[in-house]
């Protein structure tokens, strides 16, 4: 999975290590809740999770031992008091440079798995909680697919143009500010299977 925002915030993946440790359902919800929502305490996130604390507790610390999260004791009131944040926006890998490596194959195709099952959850859920939204905001969002019969360089031309429209509406959203409401998108391009 490939992002082309700046590097500076990024955590590039090539080890299967870390890409084990985030192929678990809840720690790859608790970096997407700690990147979304800002820094938490374990006890937050167990309460926005429903899972126990020491659950938490023992994925945060995983999370961090794989530079996933960091410790932000700037905002503790006191010693007990622990607060973590992501510690880059973007994680990404090339599943190409695993393709003669079968145990970090195995492990990018589980972390593949996992972050596809995630997106299917939200887009379930965003489907759930859509009665609730204004009429006009039900009526921007979008569901889509497409096909077409392209070559390798029109392929990975499309790829960068998508990448690029993404770049683009993510730096204009990337702060709250009044008016906005936090949206998604998910794009996948790729060969199909049976071609």
């Amino acid at each position: 999975m490939d992002d082309r925002r700046p590097d500076s915030n990024r955590i590039q993946l090539h080890d299967a290590g870390p890409m084990r440790a985030l192929a678990h359902p809840v720690r790859l919800r608790l970096l997407g809740l700690l990147r979304i929502d800002g820094p938490a305490t374990v006890g937050m996130l167990a309460e926005r999770t429903g899972e126990a604390a020491g659950s938490i507790s023992y994925h945060v610390s995983t999370l961090a031992k794989h530079g996933f999260v960091e410790e932000a004791p700037e905002l503790a009131r006191d010693r007990r008091e622990r607060w973590w944040r992501s510690a880059h926006e973007v994680t990404s890998w090339q599943s190409a440079e695993f393709v003669d490596d079968p145990d970090r194959r195995a492990a990018s195709d589980a972390l593949r798995r996992t972050v596809l099952e995630a997106y299917h959850r939200e887009l379930l859920g965003a489907l759930d909680v859509e009665a609730a939204l204004e009429p006009e905001w039900v009526a921007a969002s979008d569901s889509s697919d497409g096909a077409a019969h392209l070559t390798l360089e029109e392929f990975q031309e499309l790829g960068a143009e998508l990448a690029a429209v993404r770049e683009r509406w993510w730096a204009r959203g990337r702060e709250p500010r009044e008016g906005a409401r936090p949206v998604r998108w998910i794009t996948h391009v790729f060969p199909r299977a049976d071609a």
